[in-house]
């Protein structure tokens, strides 16, 4: 990232121990993460990180990018309760149909249904967390471009990193572009304050499935007042 989107002054206990500025220049090496050169997979990094406390290895980065990729299909039928909606519904009215159309295949919903153990509640959700995870951006971006764009969908590239990827999804394939929204959804990835965060833990907390839980969490978000 460039100094035009990461001063130097951010403070030394940025994230997770690390500033965002040592972020845009973690550099992975086979078996072990170090700090050092510039590196794209900086969300990737960051996630591992909050899952891990550790910088991921080369192995851990490519493997997690993989599994995110290959859970990115959205079913048709997501898509067609998005254009069931008039084109000036709201777009967060849109976004958060969208999630609940995912919801259909929540895996903690379908384990609790089978009576999975609460000692076992944390497999499924870490499962719905990453499909909700991979699914995000390609939603999102149709529901953009059905809005401003005249409905021209733009394809995801598979070669692309998480949020270049969203960039050119939304149709912004700049430099500068790719910067930023690497940055934001980073920054975003331990969003743990606010109305919004808050409400997505209550919800949480009655045994609602991720899917459930942020959706009830974005429609804070969609409030004029959410802090």
């Amino acid at each position: 990232m460039s100094s035009l989107f990461l001063p130097r002054s951010l403070p030394s206990e940025f994230f997770m121990g690390y500033t965002l500025l040592a972020y845009s220049r973690v550099s992975i090496n086979k078996g072990s993460g170090i700090l050092g050169g510039y590196n794209n997979n900086i969300y990737y990094i960051c996630y591992s990180l909050l899952l891990t406390g550790k910088v991921p290895t080369t192995e851990q980065v490519n493997a997690l990018s993989k599994e995110l990729r290959s859970r990115a299909i959205i079913p048709d039928h997501v898509y067609k309760a998005i254009n069931a909606l008039p084109i000036t519904a709201h777009p967060m009215t849109q976004f958060i149909t969208s999630v609940m159309a995912l919801q259909v295949q929540s895996e903690f919903a379908k384990a609790y249904e089978n009576g999975i153990h609460k000692s076992k509640y944390w497999e499924p959700t870490f499962e719905d967390s990453l499909s909700l995870i991979a699914q995000l951006p390609a939603v999102a971006a149709y529901i953009y471009r059905r809005i401003y764009k005249n409905g021209e969908v733009v394809s995801a590239d598979d070669s692309l990193d998480y949020g270049v990827n969203f960039a050119h999804m939304l149709g912004f394939d700049s430099p500068a572009m790719q910067e930023l929204m690497r940055l934001y959804v980073t920054i975003h990835s331990d969003h743990e304050g606010g109305n919004v965060a808050h409400i997505g833990y209550l919800v949480a907390s009655a045994l609602s499935d991720p899917y459930l839980s942020f959706a009830a969490a974005l429609n804070g978000l969609a409030g004029p007042g959410h802090d």
